[in-house]
């Protein structure tokens, strides 16, 4: 499993901002559209400033971790590892490796070295590196695209398997090689690509002869 711990950076500063990122992540964020049994326990404050939840679900915790990239403003340290059961009803009560690995990750997220303030522990510390590259890289992708590049982007998501360029310009009163020329500068299609690796080593990382997700019983969310 993988347990995302998530603090927020400059609080002092910007005031907090909990609420307003876990009614995001209720409401617009990868984890509306996740599958059943992915999110085994929702994310909650645990702790001042930071949020906590854990995943079943590679795939999801990449989703995740480049929405929150984009969305700034978050230190997000990702801890591959087992999860004690039976499960709790809050994260705040669980225990197990992979949140002392996430504990770790987002501590060595906050380094100010770092121009993407992701990180990511697990009991393979050389695939977690790996992994961690990947995202990184990922991030800097996200984290630099402009806005012209997300609202071609934001709209091709949106009409998912069915997308097309030329509806995609129609929407939004540009020309298709305008469209072409957003996706190539926002480099879309390179992140696309690159997701499933990032997403691979993350499971690599927290392989422990388990397929991630509880058992049957153990009460996930």
């Amino acid at each position: 499993m993988w347990t995302l711990t998530i603090d927020q950076e400059g609080s002092r500063r910007v005031g907090d901002r909990v609420e307003q990122l876990l009614a995001d992540l209720a409401a617009a964020s990868p984890l509306t559209s996740a599958s059943p049994g992915a999110v085994v326990l929702p994310f909650e404050r645990t702790v001042g400033d930071e949020v906590q939840g854990v995943l079943a679900d590679p795939d999801l915790v990449v989703d995740l971790a480049l929405h929150l990239v984009r969305a700034g403003g978050w230190s997000i340290g990702i801890g591959a590892g087992t999860v004690d059961t039976p499960l709790p009803a809050s994260s705040r009560a669980a225990s197990g490796t992979a949140f002392i690995h996430a504990r770790d990750a987002v501590e060595a997220a906050k380094s100010r070295l770092r121009s993407v303030p992701l990180a990511v522990r697990g009991p393979r510390a050389d695939l977690a590196a790996e992994a961690e590259g990947v995202l990184v890289l990922l991030g800097s992708v996200v984290s630099r695209r402009t806005a012209a590049g997300w609202s071609v982007v934001d709209r091709l998501v949106a009409a998912g398997a069915s997308a097309r360029q030329e509806d995609v310009a129609a929407a939004l009163g540009i020309s298709q090689q305008a469209v072409s020329a957003r996706l190539r500068a926002a480099l879309w299609f390179e992140e696309v690509a690159a997701r499933p690796a990032a997403a691979r080593l993350l499971r690599l990382t927290g392989d422990d002869g388990h397929d991630g997700r509880p058992d049957e019983g153990e009460g996930a969310a």
